[in-house]
């Protein structure tokens, strides 16, 4: 490429002449990624494809010009814009070499390379930019096993790792400007913040989704979400042909989220192979769009042989491709519990005895919590289900307490010596 269209190009992406909008600021992850850029680490920025993340390191670097960096010691380069022609090592050094001639930046300066899976040995140039240049760098992707197991031997012990998620209730309610300081203010909002709370069930949390004012938009967005990530992150990435079994899978998938499945099951269901089925279900789980749960078990074999539980990165993008009933609420409310425990960094498995639990949370070697999800508390048989598969689990795993996530009903209550609290899933949210 010439270095004029390099550099054409470059400009759109960066501050350099002229301001560029950062939306509306996710400060919880700006704040990490300032403490994180101070190890002088690769820092790698990962998460579904849409949710924030190219923003978000604008945002960071919106905060280093303000603190004094200079604007030409800032490189952004954006591997997605389709100007960018054969898209390779040499052309990426090719880059870097136009930004070093033509800006001049200081020796210590920051290179941000947005959704990277695209080129191939993409982390050899990392590292030599971090460790010979000793250059800030910082590295976007929508794949979990490109930012994760493909570079582990080049990268080993010189990166830390950042998931970036759609947005949490919190961050969602801010979004819509409602703001919650204290205890007072969730009280005073509280009807506001259930009507709130019902859309985010309904639309889910992609950014863009949420500041989309038509219906219309929204699913139309969602929509586009959907296909961009089976075709950009899953068929070009994997050089799939079975695109309809890929897509099937998925819609399937999502259409059946927080339940079990096994993978002979689903083969049957979809007259394909289960290597088919297993290899499509890994690829669905690397882009982000879905996640499995094993069943909780001290030994692994268990853990592996066992159906695992579906859930979605968002239940917007799962409304998206399936039909919303009222019977539904109960799933997606157990999958918006699932994603805020997989956001905190916990392993998550769910229980299996005689009864069923749908979370048992574990952090570092330790249980932590077991949580029940049901949407409609007020059935007898129901309630009764919901307990003893509660009170089983938190027997079996030497815990006093157990949590009961709702639609609405709050207080506690003690039984069989197990001290039980049933929380709505919105006040939980805001916990």
């Amino acid at each position: 490429m010439e270095k004029s269209e390099i550099l054409g190009i470059l400009n759109d992406w960066n501050f350099w002449k002229k301001d560029i909008e950062t939306g509306i600021k996710r400060q919880e992850y700006v704040s990490n990624i300032q403490e994180t850029s101070k190890t002088n680490e690769i820092v790698i920025v990962k998460g579904i494809r849409r949710c924030g993340k190219s923003t978000l390191l604008l945002q960071f670097c919106s905060e280093l010009i303000k603190s004094g960096v200079k604007k030409e010691d800032i490189l952004i380069i954006n591997f997605e814009d389709p100007r960018f022609r054969n898209l390779d090592i040499s052309l990426l050094n090719e880059i870097y070499e136009v930004y070093l001639t033509e800006l001049n930046p200081s020796e210590k300066h920051y290179v941000i390379l947005d959704e990277v899976q695209i080129i191939d040995k993409w982390e050899k140039f990392a590292r030599f930019l971090n460790e010979n240049k000793k250059v800030h760098v910082f590295v976007t992707g929508s794949s979990s096993k490109l930012l994760s197991s493909e570079y582990s031997t080049v990268l080993s012990g010189r990166h830390l790792d950042i998931k970036l998620s759609p947005l949490s209730f919190k961050e969602f309610l801010s979004f819509l400007g409602i703001e919650l300081k204290n205890e007072i203010d969730i009280v005073s909002k509280r009807h506001e913040i259930k009507r709130a709370f019902a859309d985010y069930i309904k639309w889910g949390g992609f950014p863009k989704v949420v500041l989309e004012n038509s219906e219309k938009g929204k699913r139309e967005l969602l929509e586009m979400y959907f296909k961009d990530i089976i075709i950009k992150d899953i068929i070009a990435r994997y050089k799939i042909k079975e695109t309809g079994k890929l897509e099937e899978l998925a819609k399937y998938y999502l259409s059946n989220i927080s339940t079990l499945h096994s993978s002979n099951k689903i083969k049957n269901i979809l007259n394909a192979s289960l290597n088919m089925v297993q290899r499509f279900s890994d690829y669905l789980s690397y882009a982000y769009l879905l996640a499995f749960v094993p069943k909780f078990s001290w030994k692994v074999k268990e853990q592996l042989l066992n159906p695992k539980k579906v859930y979605s990165s968002d239940t917007g993008l799962r409304n998206s491709v399936s039909f919303l009933f009222k019977e539904d609420y109960g799933r997606l409310a157990e999958n918006i519990v699932f994603n805020k425990l997989s956001s905190q960094e916990n392993e998550i498995f769910y229980w299996k005895g005689k009864h069923e639990s749908d979370f048992v949370v574990k952090k570092r070697h330790k249980i932590k919590e077991v949580i029940q999800v049901c949407w409609n508390i007020s059935n007898i048989q129901t309630k009764e289900r919901e307990i003893n598969g509660l009170i089983e689990a938190c027997k079996e795993l030497k815990l006093k307490k157990g949590l009961i996530i709702t639609e609405d009903l709050e207080k506690e209550e003690t039984i069989e010596g197990l001290k039980i609290e049933y929380l709505p899933l919105w006040r939980w949210l805001l916990e």
